[in-house]
């Protein structure tokens, strides 16, 4: 597989999944820029909106990106992804709606499941192995906006700091949007996004994900959950 970094990823599929790669103008399963959505409002303010996401393609974050660590190989991921996925259960994540948060705009559960939790602490502590520490730059990014007691613990253990309790699911639409445009954006955000987002949403896949040397994410294995709940 040979990429520089790996994350596991929730990816939407149907028309949610085709939407929000025109949105953000990166497909990750294809490894194409798809055709752009039709304007809907933001206008050349489009491409600054989605500048940050879009590398990564529309996603929700289920263990964070990670370098892999000395004596481990993609292969071998591979194959501990595979057994996480048998052992993992479906999460029904019932209706979605554009949200707020803080200065970016996301797609997430109207009403959160208790499954979610402990389904991404799950990915997070069994692929662990696999993750290389990460290095004096990277503590330092993360460290620069300021960081809880517990997220420097976290960060600390487990290379993220947004993590196990401090987890959040969400599927990133935006940036960071200026204040004077948040109003503005987020009505556009419902206009797009709201006749996909009528049915409720089951999480019933995740997807391996690498990142190549020009800092796109590509699917790289996309499994079923087929354990019990």
């Amino acid at each position: 597989m040979g990429y520089r970094r790996y994350a596991v990823y929730y990816r939407p599929s149907g028309d949610l999944g085709a939407l929000g790669a025109r949105w953000l103008g990166w497909d990750p399963a294809t490894g194409a820029v798809p055709d752009p959505v039709e304007d809907l409002g933001v206008g050349a303010a489009w491409e600054a909106l989605t500048v940050t996401p879009r590398k990564y393609g529309l996603h929700a974050t289920v263990k964070p990106p990670f370098r892999l660590a000395d004596g481990t190989d993609a292969e071998g991921l591979g194959r501990d992804f595979a057994a996480l996925c048998a052992d993992l259960a479906p999460v029904p994540l019932g209706p979605l709606a554009v949200t707020r948060i803080g200065g970016f705009f996301a797609l997430c559960p109207v009403e959160v499941p208790e499954a979610l939790g402990p389904l991404a602490g799950e990915a997070v502590a069994r692929l662990d192995a696999f993750r290389a520490p990460p290095g004096e730059a990277e503590l330092a990014r993360r460290r620069a906006g300021g960081l809880t007691v517990r997220q420097e613990t976290l960060l600390t253990r487990w290379g993220y700091p947004y993590v196990m309790d401090e987890f959040r699911f969400h599927i990133t639409l935006t940036g960071r949007v200026p204040s004077d445009r948040r109003a503005e954006v987020e009505t556009v955000l419902k206009r797009g996004f709201t006749p996909v987002l009528r049915a409720p949403v089951l999480l019933e896949t995740l997807t391996l994900m690498g990142e190549d040397d020009d800092g796109r994410f590509h699917d790289v294995q996309t499994l079923p959950l087929s354990g019990k709940s």
